[in-house]
């Protein structure tokens, strides 16, 4: 079953993102290695792709896992999670519908 993993920066997270991306990345593209990722990426917090200085706001992942508790202790093991980029996350079961 597919789940989202909604996460939720904590303010002013760039300089933590930029730090912690390559092995964030990398545990993502396992994940497209393995077939399991829907999407992934993070939220600008200003209406463009490139937001430059402002940032994000968070993340939103979409993949397939065993369980909800699988894909919580994937998300809680997160390298965002262990460089405290992230404030809050939540998993919820997603059932893909379109396309």
């Amino acid at each position: 079953m597919y789940y989202a993993i909604l996460c939720e920066d904590v303010k002013d997270s760039l300089a933590l993102r930029q730090q912690a991306r390559p092995a964030h990345l990398a545990r993502l593209q396992q994940l497209v290695d393995e077939g399991r990722l829907l999407v992934a990426g993070p939220h600008p917090a200003l209406d463009t792709e490139e937001p430059g200085e402002a940032g994000f706001t968070g993340s939103l992942v979409i993949a397939e896992f065993d369980s909800l508790e699988a894909a919580t202790a994937w998300a809680d093991s997160d390298p965002y999670v262990d460089a405290g980029v992230f404030s809050k996350v939540v998993v919820k079961p997603y059932k893909r519908v379109l396309p």
